[in-house]
């Protein structure tokens, strides 16, 4: 059984040890990390980087969300509000940081299967930090997950929900 057993670097690894070996695990992740992990590109890559992850568990993600995206002139040009899709969306790529890192995973593509109990309680606007939190439910059948996601805003609950998805490769 693998247990943690140092920090390595206060930034970005922890060390776990088993009888067998010695492992580093990433903690946080750059943007250009997360690239090599996820498909999304401009515009539609969300989430800027991890600030915390824990294998097979969970993952927080940071979405710093600026003026001058693409959604902004028209949702809407004289108040913009950051679309909910796109606020889910972001909660389900730090989802998929955590999905294709699991063992037997790393190539597979996953996609929306369902979206439940979302729910949408403040306002994402330009100026947001917007810090979501995404915990890993199950698995079945190595094919489908499901995660609890809650995106929150200088402390305050901006969105909640579960997601599903599907693995198609």
């Amino acid at each position: 059984m693998a247990t943690v057993a140092k920090v390595n670097s206060p930034d970005t690894t922890v060390a776990i040890s088993t009888p067998e070996q010695t492992t580093e695990i990433k903690t946080k992740f750059s943007c250009e990390e997360l690239q090599q992990l996820l498909p999304h590109r401009y515009p539609f890559l969300l989430v800027d980087k991890i600030i915390d992850y824990v294998p097979e568990k969970m993952a927080v993600g940071v979405k710093n969300v600026t003026v001058n995206e693409p959604q902004f002139q028209g949702h809407f040009p004289e108040r913009p509000l950051m679309p909910g899709v796109l606020i889910v969306e972001a909660m389900a790529q730090v989802g998929g940081v955590i999905l294709k890192q699991l063992p037997g995973f790393e190539n597979g593509l996953f996609v929306f299967a369902g979206i439940d109990k979302v729910r949408f309680r403040r306002q994402v606007v330009p100026g947001d930090q917007l810090v979501m939190t995404v915990e890993l439910l199950w698995i079945k059948q190595r094919r489908f997950a499901k995660v609890k996601a809650r995106a929150e805003v200088d402390g305050q609950l901006a969105t909640e929900g579960e997601l599903m998805f599907s693995l198609i490769n």
